[in-house]
């Protein structure tokens, strides 16, 4: 009768306890950073670099991106059929510091120059 009422007890207990229980706390929200960026692109004609493709687009993500850290950008042009019936591409890859983002972005605007300048002189 004794293990009966200490089992009968122990259920309540745990049945008792189990029931959500109202949790006060404070939330606190840190800061996010970027480390790292690395940002690739991939295109399919000249008309959709210049539309999808925007260098302030990529200016604001670096300014969102910690000091003194390591940047890649990467424009892979999809060419033409060949004729082993894979697709041709041509890709640019550039790799900075957030330290030195002007000369960065200069090197993204003469890239997108770069993959106007092979979509248009392939046709």
């Amino acid at each position: 009768m004794k293990t009966v009422f200490t089992f009968l007890g122990l259920f309540i207990a745990t049945i008792t306890l189990s029931f959500a229980q109202e949790v006060k706390g404070q939330i606190t929200m840190d800061d996010i950073q970027l480390k790292d960026l690395k940002i690739s692109v991939t295109v399919d004609s000249a008309e959709e670099i210049k539309e999808v493709f925007k260098v302030g687009d990529i200016k604001e993500l670096l300014e969102e991106v910690s000091t003194n850290e390591d940047v890649t950008f990467e424009l892979i042009c999809n060419g033409d059929k060949m004729s082993n019936g894979k697709l041709s591409s041509l890709t640019y890859k550039i790799d900075g510091n957030t330290n030195n983002i002007k000369d960065f972005l200069k090197r993204v605007k003469e890239i997108r120059k770069g993959a106007i300048n092979y979509y248009n002189n392939k046709d």
